[in-house]
């Protein structure tokens, strides 16, 4: 069981402007997370650029930085600040790469920052596309084929071996830009530069495509003790092939039953 963590102040990482892989839930989640955290009587600092956003209102937060998202920047706030934890989960694939990036650093280490929420671990196997491959396969969940690449060469050669359709997939971006589809080798040779230029890391996962399958999410969280709660169960409207943020979502599912 994990050791409780004394914490009287926290920094919450927001996601700036509201876009592809920093959307709505990104800047609807921090409002909450800053209300729940308040209600603990814990000391909350925010770092958002975005005015537009109620998260930055001074109502909520007890100071807000108007910064961007960076580990330069974030690294001076922690200096000032001395925060007790630090909140990752609450500002899309910017807050998350932010965070991966200060732990690299050893900034979190040199200020005792402990990261409150799912763990640098868990966000690099989240985001690494070939981590997050082997992790499921290592669990016995199954995955589509699929090959990592660094170089366009090897997108070309995993490609092959996976078989057309593929779907192009960017690490360390998992709301879906930069991501795409390829159903012969000219177009994947024509788009996966553009891929590899929205990885931080330069990775891309080859994955083959599945067209046409019922898509269903669980919302699922989980806290310090282990208790898990399904929250919800939510149905794509559209089936497996259209991308998240073309399709209507709703919930609960409304073609399954309960069982």
């Amino acid at each position: 069981m994990p050791r409780r963590v004394d914490v009287r102040k926290v920094l919450l990482l927001g996601s700036g402007a509201i876009k592809i892989a920093e959307a709505a839930e990104s800047d609807y989640s921090g409002p909450q997370a800053i209300k729940a955290v308040k209600e603990e009587r814990v000391e909350v600092d925010v770092i958002n650029p975005n005015v537009a956003t109620i998260q930055t209102s001074k109502e909520l937060a007890d100071k807000v930085y108007l910064l961007p998202v960076q580990p330069d920047f974030v690294e001076k706030v922690i200096e000032r600040e001395r925060p007790d934890g630090i909140l990752l989960g609450f500002g899309g694939q910017t807050a998350l790469n932010c965070g991966v990036e200060l732990a690299r650093r050893g900034v979190l280490d040199r200020y005792g920052v402990k990261v409150l929420g799912t763990p640098i671990e868990g966000i690099v196997r989240a985001s690494d596309r070939d981590l997050f491959r082997r992790t499921m396969i290592e669990r016995g969940i199954p995955v589509p084929p699929s090959e990592a690449a660094t170089s366009v060469e090897e997108a070309l050669e995993a490609a092959e071996r996976v078989g057309y359709p593929v779907m192009v997939r960017v690490a360390f971006n998992l709301g879906g830009a930069g991501s795409f589809v390829a159903r012969s080798r000219r177009v994947l040779q024509e788009k996966v530069s553009k891929a590899f230029a929205q990885s931080p890391v330069k990775q891309v996962l080859v994955e083959k495509y599945l067209e046409k399958w019922k898509e269903i999410e669980f919302e699922v969280v989980r806290d310090w003790a282990g208790n898990a709660v399904a929250v919800a169960c939510l149905e794509n409207v559209d089936p497996m092939g259209v991308h998240t943020r073309d399709s209507a979502v709703v919930a609960p599912s409304q073609t399954l039953t309960n069982r």
